[in-house]
Parts: C-alpha cells; sequence; structure tokens
C-alpha cells in the first residue's frame, strides 16, 4: 500500500495544512476531515488503507490549530465559551466556513478538481458546508457522527462540558490521562477499544503538538455555527449519515437531522456505537463510503 510521507500544503496567506496521502493517485479521490482538537492521526492508519484498497485515493490532514498545520492567533475564554454554548453573542477567531475554505484550498493544491468527502463530528459539519459552499466540487457526501448546526438537535451532554475545559496539568502523561477519561466517558459501550491502544494515540496526539488555545478556537466555531438545516436541502450530490446510538459527544438526533434535511440521503444509525472510530467499525465505514461514491458514479 503506497502511503505519502507528511507533506505541507499553503491554502490561504495564513494557513498551510499537513496532509498524508494513501493509495493509488489514479483511484477516486477522497477527503478525510477529522472532527475537534483530532489531528489526521485520529483517521486510524488501517481505515486508510481499507478505504484506499476500495479504490479510493486518500487523503488526510490536520485542520488548522492541530498536529503539524498552522497555529491561529486570538484568545478564547472559557468565560466566552459558555455564552456561545448557551447561545449568547459571542465572536469566533474563525468559522466553520473558514475551516471549509482551508479543505477546499487543500484539494485545489492537489489538483483535485471534486472529490468524495467524509468528515467525522466537526469534520462532518466542516463537509456539509464544502457541501453548500462548492457542491460541484463534492462527488459524494458522508457526514459520520455530526450534526446541522441546528441548536434543537444533535446537542452534547452537559455533563461533558467541564471535563472537556478543564485545566489538564502540565506534560504528555497529564494529557494522556485527560484523553483517557474522555475517550473512556464519550467512547463505544459496544465496541470497547483496547487502552494500549488509546494511550498509544494519545501520546501520538501530543507528539504532533497541542495548542489548547487552538481546541479553544475549534470550539468556539462549533458553538457558533450557523443552522445549516433550510439550505441543506439544496444539495444533490448522493450522501451518507452514520451516526451511533449511544454518542455522548452528538446525540443521534443531529444525524437524523442531517439525513432527513438532504433528499435522498442514506441514514446508518448504529447500535452500542459512540464518538470514536472502533476498529470493528472499519468495514461498516468502508462499505458506506464505497456504496455512496457508486452512487454518484452511476449518476
Amino acid at each position: 500500500m503506497t502511503m505519502s510521507e507528511e507533506l505541507l500544503a499553503p491554502v490561504s496567506a495564513q494557513v498551510e495544512l499537513c496532509y498524508q496521502t494513501f493509495g493509488d493517485p489514479q483511484g477516486e479521490p477522497l477527503l478525510l476531515v477529522m472532527g475537534l482538537g483530532g489531528p489526521m492521526t485520529w483517521w486510524p492508519r488501517e481505515l486508510c488503507v481499507q478505504l484506499a484498497e476500495a479504490g479510493f485515493h486518500v487523503v488526510r490532514y490536520d485542520n488548522r490549530d492541530t498536529g503539524r498545520s498552522s497555529r491561529l492567533a486570538g484568545r478564547v475564554t472559557t468565560a466566552r465559551l459558555a455564552r456561545a454554548f448557551v447561545g449568547a453573542p459571542a465572536p469566533a477567531p474563525y468559522s466553520i466556513t473558514d475551516l471549509a475554505n482551508d479543505a477546499l484550498g487543500l484539494m485545489a493544491h492537489l489538483g483535485w478538481g471534486s472529490a468524495h468527502v467524509a468528515g467525522v463530528s466537526m469534520g462532518g459539519m466542516i463537509a456539509q458546508t464544502m457541501a453548500l459552499a462548492a457542491p460541484e466540487r463534492v462527488r459524494s457526501l458522508t457526514s459520520i457522527m455530526s450534526t446541522t448546526g441546528r441548536r434543537a438537535v444533535g446537542w452534547q451532554s452537559p455533563a461533558l462540558l467541564p471535563t472537556l475545559v478543564a485545566p489538564r496539568g502540565p506534560g504528555r502523561e497529564a494529557y494522556i490521562r485527560r484523553a483517557l477519561l474522555v475517550w473512556g466517558i464519550i467512547g463505544s459501550p459496544g465496541f470497547p477499544q483496547d487502552e494500549a491502544e488509546l494511550r498509544r494515540r494519545a501520546g501520538e496526539t501530543w507528539d504532533r503538538g497541542i495548542d489548547e488555545a487552538g481546541v479553544l478556537r475549534q470550539m468556539m466555531a462549533v458553538v457558533t455555527q450557523t443552522d445549516r438545516t433550510r439550505r441543506l436541502a439544496e444539495l444533490r450530490m448522493p450522501t451518507l449519515v452514520m451516526h451511533g446510538l449511544a454518542d455522548r459527544m452528538v446525540h443521534v438526533s443531529g444525524g437524523r437531522a442531517t439525513a432527513a434535511a438532504i433528499r435522498g440521503a442514506e441514514l446508518v444509525v448504529v447500535p452500542g456505537w459512540g464518538h470514536d472510530l472502533p476498529a470493528a467499525l472499519f468495514p461498516t465505514f468502508t462499505r458506506g463510503i464505497r456504496r455512496t461514491a457508486d452512487r454518484a458514479a452511476s449518476r
């Protein structure tokens, strides 16, 4: 399986994105968009390989403010985040639209006129926004454990916010401990993951570069996003929506609302699946993304 080194792509005057490719460059282009605070390595290598073996030229990348991509400016306080969380006006350093433009800029750097796009959580919000901004550039859309931006759906369990914004203490081991705590809360009860693997992933995330201020900037983009529900009805590309019934980070109502808003969207709901990408579901993800891409090809 061909896998590139990590590369940097200038996508705007302020932002460079770190990315990596898998598979045959002659395969169908597939862009994988990660969620809040997650580097591209949260798209597991094994899943990327399965997708490449299914005929895709796969690209995963670090969003701005994560991993080895550019860090931006703008301080977000927990008080401002709390105001935004309850719907009060609060300025954000950047928006989901800005993150979508980063992804479209990466596609332009790659020479991709269009691509299949799959996003998880915040990445699903970015993918939906890409499809609305440039529908001719999104061949098919897969929105995984995400939502429409409407506050009445896809809510986060209120018990999670204190854990997400609590000080974690200095150093690598403190980061790993808190990551294990968060993943233990939001993970899949029906598809438990090996603690040693989770610890390895958390350590790798730390080693790639952690920016707590950047995570807060991304979080502000999420909580201040617009409601896309009405506009999603404009989309005509084949769409797959996948969600777990045990998701505490983005309630399954967000996935159901996304599928209901997009004409002809397929909805796959999985019992026991939380807010993660467990290895047991890699074949389900791969088959779903392949099936949705084939719908685009048959048009």
